[in-house]
């Protein structure tokens, strides 16, 4: 079988904020934009992996969620509990200053992990949690 990821799916609440973290906190390319109906979704990844994306997406999009279920992704995405990513670096102390420096919200900064990595963790403007490990 040969399977690859393509995207992964990230919600987003604003999507200036959202664009600017990912290109110039994180660098990432903008690979897509696409507005429909005053929504945005923005694809987003890392120039040296041209076939894996992030989508940043409008939650309250997705077909079928009422307006109960939309306060309640509204309200875990304030507490940055709705979604996460894992991401590596090879330096992760220079990348955690970046990160740090571009405004990220810092939620750990570097840290040895009891279970064999060193990893930090940020929320972006949405407050995904994002967790960078030393690869």
């Amino acid at each position: 079988m040969d399977i690859t990821i393509a995207h992964s799916y990230l919600p987003q609440s604003d999507p200036e904020a959202a664009t600017r973290f990912y290109r110039d906190t994180l660098g990432f390319e903008i690979r897509n934009d696409v507005g429909y109906n005053g929504l945005h979704w923005i694809t987003v990844g890392p120039a040296g992996q041209p076939d894996v994306s992030i989508v940043l997406y409008p939650p309250t999009a997705s077909p079928g969620i009422t307006e109960d279920e939309q306060r309640t992704i509204a309200e875990m995405m304030a507490k940055g509990t709705f979604g996460n990513i894992n991401l590596a670096t090879k330096n992760l102390d220079s990348t955690f200053e970046k990160v740090q420096a571009g405004g990220a919200e810092v939620v750990q900064e570097p840290t040895d992990q009891p279970y064999g990595i060193r990893d930090c963790a940020v929320r972006d403007p949405s407050g995904n949690l994002i967790r960078i490990q030393q690869a």
